[in-house]
């Protein structure tokens, strides 16, 4: 594969969406316009660093951008990581994917669960309306 190409990839989790934009680099990772060394909390930061940390010396030879859209913390977070994982799987070849599929089948299969609809006549999607006896 070349490594000067430009590899565009997207990751969801519930109503997040992220787009990661990678290509040959220095090992630069940037979330939202931010240094991923600076993201908070931790627990963010470590999530979106683990493929990073498994993938190893090729994690120093890219450069990438990822600008997530909706959701909350945590799930921009997920988003990101997965349009972060499949962009590493690309540019590393079958190896690299099998190596991320074999740790975590999350890293490159996003999860599809979302937000139960609400019920017609209710205003959650599982409790009911208190019946009253007067």
């Amino acid at each position: 594969m070349s490594k000067s190409k430009i590899i565009n990839t997207s990751g969801t989790r519930k109503r997040a969406i992220a787009r990661a934009t990678l290509k040959a680099g220095n090992g630069l990772v940037r979330f939202n316009y931010k240094n991923l060394n600076v993201v908070e909390p931790e627990l963010a930061r470590l999530k979106l660093k683990e493929p990073l940390v498994i993938v190893g010396d090729l994690a120093d030879q890219i450069t990438v951008d990822i600008k997530v859209t909706g959701g909350g913390q945590m799930a921009q977070v997920d988003a990101a990581r997965v349009a972060l994982s499949r962009a590493l799987a690309e540019f590393g070849g079958e190896t690299v994917k099998q190596t991320l599929l074999n740790y975590d089948r999350n890293f490159l299969v996003p999860d599809t669960r979302r937000k139960e609809a609400c019920k017609p006549n209710d205003s959650k999607a599982r409790s009911k309306r208190q019946k009253s006896y007067r």
